[in-house]
């Protein structure tokens, strides 16, 4: 009985879509480079393969043939330069054989030369920055899975922890030049589909590049160890056709103009705080918490804070600063005047603070 039934349950793990959906091998490629590193990594491990094959059928075959037990006696001998020499030429060989195709395809991932278009990405704790310098657009891209299936409390949907708000677009068929640098710590930005793995270093610019050749969604993460958020900063990039490209880059225009001129809005408390929740959750719960109580030992509380019910400037300039010394970075670079002045309203009125809500022109007024 407790064998049917152990049957029935390795059985039904073994069906699951978990299971169904391992894969032993490298992603699919869909660029010229992701597939020369897809072609070079098989020819090695057929070679490695090959390796094995040969050397452990030598040593089983040694041990069944010359063994005690059949009468085998034991040869003395101290160096076989014949052998030495095989040992020596064979691997030598395949190294320079491999050379080649391997030394293309780095010269080949680091030749950024007349790019169609070049976007400057910056890392942050926990969270990615993607500037399009030569067309003004800017945004932050930031995990979007649900908190509930973090915490377990909700079934994981298929691209658990590699979903964000807003995925870096490109053209089709164009040559994208990334600029990578970091804010803080050492990240790097990795997407296996598109065969670009690059660090981002605080206080340099590392590039790279990929043209992705057909329409589609690409996935990958922050592939450095850089925090306790590292599992929770994700690389989407969608790949459109160009009239699709053209019309997602005019409507992230129209979005810039949108925000230029909320900046100079006035907002009421109810606006300001459901604004603000929606920043909070993106770039502050997983230090501070939801519950605002954060992490003793850690992360301060924001419930019941001396900065959320004290002075209001104190407050921004944190926001806008960060803490030196501290994990708490400044939200200054990454976050627009409105979205700091909604966070700090929501940080000053949620978990039965009292203090006073916050306007952009607030913000702006105390930005260097």
């Amino acid at each position: 009985m407790m064998g049917k039934r152990l049957s029935i349950a390795l059985a039904s793990i073994w069906t699951t879509p978990v299971m169904a959906d391992w894969q032993l091998n490298l992603q699919k490629p869909v660029t010229e480079v992701a597939q020369r590193i897809y072609d070079l990594h098989t020819l090695l491990l057929l070679i490695c393969l090959a390796i094995f094959i040969v050397v452990f059928g030598t040593m089983f075959y040694a041990l069944l043939k010359h063994r005690k037990s059949v009468g085998h006696e034991a040869h003395h001998f101290h160096e076989n330069t014949t052998v030495e020499i095989i040992w020596t030429v064979i691997p030598l060989l395949i190294l320079a054989g491999l050379a080649w195709p391997a030394t293309k395809t780095i010269l080949d991932q680091r030749d950024t030369s007349d790019p169609d278009l070049t976007v400057k990405i910056t890392g942050y704790q926990w969270k990615w920055q993607y500037d399009y310098m030569a067309d003004g657009v800017k945004f932050m891209s930031v995990l979007s899975t649900p908190q509930d299936e973090i915490e377990n409390k909700a079934p994981k949907d298929a691209h658990y922890l590699l979903e964000v708000d807003n995925p870096m677009v490109v053209p089709v068929g164009k040559k994208v030049r990334i600029l990578l640098t970091s804010a803080d710590v050492i990240h790097s930005w990795w997407v296996p589909k598109l065969g670009v793995k690059q660090d981002a270093i605080p206080g340099f610019i590392r590039d790279s590049w990929f043209r992705a050749e057909k329409p589609g969604i690409y996935r990958g993460q922050c592939a450095e160890l850089c925090g306790r958020g590292h599992a929770f900063m994700p690389i989407v990039v969608e790949a459109k056709t160009q009239a699709e490209y053209d019309a997602w880059l005019a409507s992230e225009k129209q979005k810039l103009n949108l925000q230029s001129a909320a900046a100079n809005a006035t907002l009421s408390a109810d606006e300001l705080k459901a604004q603000g929740e929606k920043v909070y959750t993106a770039n502050c719960a997983s230090c501070h918490q939801a519950d605002g109580k954060g992490i003793p030992g850690a992360f301060p509380a924001l419930a019941g804070s001396k900065i959320a019910n004290g002075d209001k400037t104190e407050h921004i300039r944190i926001a806008l600063e960060g803490v030196p010394g501290t994990a708490m970075p400044a939200f200054g670079p990454q976050l627009s005047d409105p979205d700091i002045a909604a966070v700090v309203s929501y940080e000053r009125t949620a978990w039965g603070n009292h203090g006073d809500i916050v306007q952009s022109a607030d913000v702006k007024a105390l930005r260097k």
